[in-house]
């Protein structure tokens, strides 16, 4: 009897001081932590990019909309520049469009309404972008910040108010580390970054500020690929937000900290690339961050519709990313009056019209020993408990819906998700695999218009 009281009190020991550990700056302690629960289960976010850059809203020719300034300024794409001498005065600075800025029709309590609609359980927004502007009344930003001037709005403080109302939905911020333009930051820069001004006297102030003000449950970091982590004093931070935030037990950042920290460190990985999508799985957890537009995360007034992903593009991206393990996160980008314009609304509705009749397959959900039938290109499985879903992405002509991996036993039970009934289904010849008798199913009947989910009980 000694024995077994001796090990409960040593499990007790070890979980009570796991509870109360300390995290060291240094990545050798910061990446023993086991990251909340919460990420993985959500499976879906939405991002949004608004900021200045939304006022010329003008992107592609090889530039993205929100790297308006340096295409113009520093990479002098030839297209920006025709922009701005064919639609601004001479002399016309980037700083001017802050005053063009309004913001006249932005309503935080819409986007979260949008955003629940979606069916995303965590919404991540620029609270400064590599322009330096912040969307909070940052007291190290005097006069470039969304209080001071533009907008005249703390955003950041009226986006957090309205997506925690709805309960369901993480809040999240994107930050950028460095700044282009910013004189603190080319002056270390220019010191092959041996001094630290800019880190001491701008970026740290500004992340201790906006999760002490905002209490983000996800932070987003960005532009950190010019410098080192020890440069951005990252490991310092990260030991802070661990061990001493206000969100300390909740909260999950990424991997772009610095030279060397992308796919190693952080939570949540997206190996330094957008629109990360490895296909195939990954010994850690990974974040697919993509746009709706396909050439833009800020808005584009010049953008047509075929630049826009379908909404069979947007699931087919949905289902093969949580396949795999993996987090969408999708990005809109909201026009300079704060509008979300019908294009990305009508995407964000149909994935959330989707996700109400096929949401069991997503969230919470686990891979399962496949991740794409062998045969079936177009179908992808997930797990849930005991639980086995096959998503199609396209609907059978014959009738009969065939997975090859699946191996039935007597006790499977096949059903389709929104519909009640059982349906009929039979080995495979070799008796590995079943197929699925769907011809009783009118295209009327069906649940939802695009990719259907079969769940499957009792199959190993």
């Amino acid at each position: 009897m000694i024995l077994p009281k001796f090990c409960t009190f040593i499990s007790l020991f070890i979980s009570f001081h796991c509870i109360y550990c300390q995290y060291l700056p240094n990545w050798d302690s910061l990446d023993k932590r086991v990251a909340p629960g919460w990420f993985d289960e959500a499976k879906i976010g939405i991002f949004v990019h608004w900021g200045v850059y939304s006022v010329p809203s003008f992107g592609g020719f090889g530039a993205l909309g929100e790297w308006f300034w340096h295409a113009w300024k520093s990479d002098q794409n030839p297209a920006f520049v025709r922009f701005m001498k064919d639609n601004y005065p001479p002399g016309f600075e980037y700083s001017d469009f802050v005053t063009l800025w309004k913001g006249e029709f932005f309503n935080a309590t819409q986007w979260a309404d949008l955003v629940e609609a979606s069916g995303a359980k965590y919404f991540v927004v620029t609270s400064k972008h590599h322009d330096g502007f912040t969307l909070w009344p940052s007291n190290v930003s005097w006069n470039w910040n969304s209080v001071d001037n533009g907008p005249h709005k703390d955003i950041i403080g009226e986006l957090a108010q309205a997506v925690r109302a709805k309960k369901s939905i993480h809040f999240g911020l994107y930050y950028s580390l460095y700044e282009w333009y910013n004189r603190l930051y080319l002056l270390d820069k220019s010191n092959n970054f041996a001094t630290h001004h800019y880190v001491d006297d701008i970026l740290l102030p500004q992340m201790y500020d906006h999760v002490l003000s905002y209490q983000p449950e996800y932070i987003w970091s960005d532009g950190d690929w010019e410098a080192s982590y020890t440069y951005w004093k990252s490991e310092k931070f990260l030991a802070w937000l661990y061990n001493d935030s206000p969100v300390r037990d909740t909260v999950v950042v990424n991997d772009r900290w610095g030279m060397g920290t992308n796919c190693k460190h952080g939570d949540i990985k997206t190996c330094g690339i957008d629109r990360f999508n490895p296909h195939k799985l990954q010994n850690f957890k990974w974040e697919n961050a993509m746009t709706l537009d396909r050439y833009s995360w800020g808005f584009r007034r010049n953008a047509v519709l075929s630049d826009y992903l379908t909404i069979n593009e947007l699931l087919q991206t949905l289902v093969e990313t949580v396949s795999y393990g993996g987090n969408l996160v999708v990005n809109i980008g909201p026009t300079a009056d704060g509008r979300i314009v019908p294009i990305f609304q009508e995407r964000l509705l149909q994935m959330g019209s989707w996700l109400k009749v096929n949401g069991e397959a997503i969230y919470e959900s686990k891979i399962w020993r496949v991740q794409n039938d062998s045969s079936a290109e177009r179908t992808w499985f997930t797990q849930k408990s005991s639980n086995v879903y096959a998503i199609i992405l396209d609907w059978p002509t014959d009738g009969y819906v065939r997975l090859y991996n699946p191996i039935p036993t007597y006790k499977t039970v096949v059903t389709l998700l929104g519909m009640n009934e059982k349906l009929n289904w039979k080995l495979m010849f070799d008796k590995q695999g079943l197929i699925i008798d769907v011809r009783s199913i009118t295209h009327s009947q069906l649940p939802c218009q695009w990719a259907w989910t079969f769940k499957l009980v009792g199959v190993n």
